[in-house]
């Protein structure tokens, strides 16, 4: 087995001191790079996932490419579902359509169960591939949370209001708490598989969680959080929680047991610090403001770096994903000078 020989972004998540902060960026795979474009000619993300070399490539290409200090299966948050019964499809430039939306209790109890080794194969040969022959870095895996997968399951697809998520979540709290055991069983399921076929981190995404209020997260999420993070512990790895929009939620997510707090950039590491937020944080560049000029991109990155080596404990990314338009020689040079700026 490969030895990892850079695992900077590791002693960083263990709130060690480092010799300059690490980075990665969240969807740093595929998207934007031309390699990427010209697979996606003859692949669908689904025939990539299921080629364990194929998406191994794409998952090593921007470690190649940008110098970063980890590496992030590529994958969708969907993959776990189709074993559970989910009819889930990838539609270009929309997302994940389920055909069959939950809609009541008996919706849940059809839901079935994950047994990585039969239903996923393809992504532990992924992840035993990079993490034995091809990484120097760290491999981080991951899974969505169960409000973000459920707000799929229960909307049919993406959504801008989640009313159909939230009304149900109202209405009939039974339903909606057989289903988050059922997804959080299928998460834990999951990353365990995960992190014994090799990943060093794991990123749980909530993306759409800050759609709720504070007191209703109390009530509908944060317990079978807590069960999910405290089960994971075992593991020893570093535990990674991110969401969008959800600043009202950080002091939440701060009790929880993770090791990580991910930021987006609607809240600063300096504004997180001075609500209580303790835990390890990373982030928080807007990517937008990667298709500026690389002046405005040095002075927004410097600032965030200042903050994050003034209050320690901290791991630079973007505070959502790489979009397609961003130029990978952007995000190289964005890498390099992150590394420079910050070496002790």
């Amino acid at each position: 087995m490969s030895k990892i020989l850079n695992d900077t972004i590791l002693k960083a998540y263990n709130g060690e001191n480092t010799d300059y902060i690490p980075g990665w960026f969240m969807r740093q795979a595929g998207r934007s790079q031309p390699e990427y474009r010209e697979l996606k000619k003859k692949y669908s993300l689904f025939e990539i996932t299921h080629q364990p070399e194929l998406c191994a490539y794409v998952t090593r290409l921007p470690v190649e490419n940008y110098g970063v200090d980890a590496a992030i299966l590529y994958k969708d948050i969907m993959t776990p579902l189709p074993a559970m019964g989910v009819d889930v499809e990838i539609k270009g430039g929309i997302g994940p359509v389920i055909h069959n939306p939950i809609r009541k209790f008996s919706d849940v109890e059809k839901l079935g169960e994950l047994n990585p080794s039969s239903d996923i194969p393809y992504v532990l040969d992924t992840i035993r591939l990079l993490t034995k022959e091809q990484l120097e870095v760290p491999l981080i895996g991951f899974s969505g949370a169960p409000f973000t997968l459920a707000s799929y399951m229960i909307e049919g697809g993406p959504s801008k209001n989640y009313s159909k998520t939230k009304a149900l979540m109202y209405r009939e709290p039974e339903t909606w708490f057989a289903l988050m055991d059922k997804l959080a069983d299928m998460i834990i399921t999951y990353v365990d598989a995960q992190v014994e076929a090799g990943v060093k981190a794991i990123q749980i995404f909530d993306s759409w969680v800050g759609s709720l209020n504070a007191a209703d997260y109390r009530v509908f999420i944060k317990p079978v959080m807590t069960r999910i993070f405290s089960e994971l512990r075992k593991h020893n790895v570093p535990l990674i929680l991110f969401g969008v929009g959800a600043r009202h939620l950080l002091l939440e997510w701060n009790d929880l047991p993770v090791d990580v707090i991910g930021l987006d950039w609607r809240t600063s590491i300096s504004e997180a610090r001075e609500m209580g937020v303790t835990k390890v944080v990373q982030g928080n560049l807007d990517p937008t403001i990667l298709l500026t000029e690389w002046e405005t991109i040095e002075k927004r990155t410097k600032g965030i770096l200042d903050e994050g080596m003034q209050h320690g404990r901290y791991v630079f990314n973007l505070g959502h994903g790489v979009t397609p338009d961003i130029q990978p020689a952007t995000l190289k040079k964005l890498t390099a000078f992150i590394h420079s700026y910050t070496t002790r």
